[in-house]
């Protein structure tokens, strides 16, 4: 499965970051990122695979999201 976020949308709250770190960083930009495949954060709309382990945490973040900007893919 694949995640993103929207960074027009995201106003940093970092939520994310807290449900899920191994997926989600806040970045210097002020807003949240998805780890890229060389650790360093994904640039905005780039959809990134995670670990089917990680799913629950993942889905957590995306519904605890208060500007439902974190989008999964099959």
């Amino acid at each position: 499965m694949k995640v993103w976020i929207d960074g027009h949308l995201c106003t940093g709250v970092a939520l994310c970051e807290k449900s899920c770190p191994e997926v989600f960083v806040m970045a210097d930009d002020g807003i949240a990122h998805v780890v890229g495949p060389d650790s360093r954060p994904a640039p905005s709309g780039v959809a990134v695979e995670f670990p089917e382990e990680l799913l629950e945490d993942v889905l957590e973040a995306a519904e605890g999201c208060p500007e439902e900007c974190i989008f999964i893919e099959p």
